[in-house]
């Protein structure tokens, strides 16, 4: 995505700051340090360890927020606080006005998929993937489809993802001052299957560092226990409704307890018709 309205400016300072607060001495990164999930700011390599039995070959800077109109960003380790909290000021519009082309582009009143309260930034990670000596050996990210709403994706230029599509691997060459969208589970469920959550990974290369922040798109901490299904304006006799209702919080529970194993978490919440 280009002509996003962020200027140029905003997003290399972000890349900056992310590799400037990874390569600090170590005493400073540990300061962040936990395995706390309730921890708003945290420091960690492969988050969900205890599920995935593959250690992944990057380190994360995860900052956490129920309102990005009322950041703290004290909180915020001081090194990047400023650009983190520049570049989410900016997104916050641009989130806005995805929600409403993506409903104009389901046949609906643009402000459809805003009155159902789950576009709302409430993660954003900055990875640091370090160069790798043995690239065969690991992995920067397995395969998995996102849980979320949308991912809006900033990436560096040294390359390492890849979408799978028609079963093959594809690379997904970076372009100075783009933003990367990519749908996630909840929109697929929502929409029915009118858009899909892309399967992608990181593989780990001899070069780098490859840094990129991931911001993610799903309900605020007060609409997380909510019901969501498919939009009934999308349903049809040739359209029937393919998913159960569930909330983010029930979604994303499922998700973490199997963990990143390269099997999708949406097909758990499909609807099994009378005829299977």
């Amino acid at each position: 995505m280009v002509n996003h309205g962020i200027p140029t400016g905003v997003l290399d300072n972000l890349l900056r700051s992310t590799r400037e607060f990874h390569e600090q001495p170590k005493e400073m990164r540990m300061e962040f340090y936990t395995r706390d999930c309730t921890r708003k700011v945290k420091y960690y390599s492969t988050g969900d360890l205890y599920q995935t039995k593959t250690a992944q070959w990057r380190d994360t800077l995860s900052c956490d927020f129920d309102d990005t109109s009322k950041i703290d960003l004290g909180s915020f380790p001081e090194i990047c606080r400023n650009e983190i909290g520049d570049y989410l000021n900016r997104l916050h519009g641009l989130k806005n006005l995805l929600a409403e082309l993506l409903s104009e582009a389901l046949g609906l009143s643009s402000n459809h998929l805003a009155s159902l309260e789950c576009f709302d930034i409430q993660r954003l990670l900055c990875h640091y993937y370090p160069p790798c000596p043995e690239p065969d050996l690991t992995i920067g990210i397995m395969k998995h489809s996102d849980p979320y709403i949308l991912t809006i994706l900033l990436q560096d230029n040294i390359g390492g993802l890849q979408i799978l599509h028609k079963n093959q691997w594809v690379d997904v060459t970076p372009v100075q001052g783009s933003l990367l969208v990519n749908a996630g589970d909840l929109l697929q469920l929502i929409t029915n299957d009118h858009f899909k959550s892309v399967e992608h990974r990181v593989v780990a290369t001899r070069a780098g560092p490859r840094i990129s922040a991931a911001c993610f798109i799903y309900p605020r901490n007060k609409n997380q226990s909510k019901p969501y299904g498919p939009v009934k304006e999308l349903l049809s006799d040739k359209n029937p409704q393919k998913y159960r209702e569930t909330s983010f919080l029930d979604y994303i529970h499922y998700f973490g307890s199997k963990g990143l194993d390269g099997v999708k978490a949406l097909p758990h919440f499909q609807l099994i018709s009378a005829n299977e």
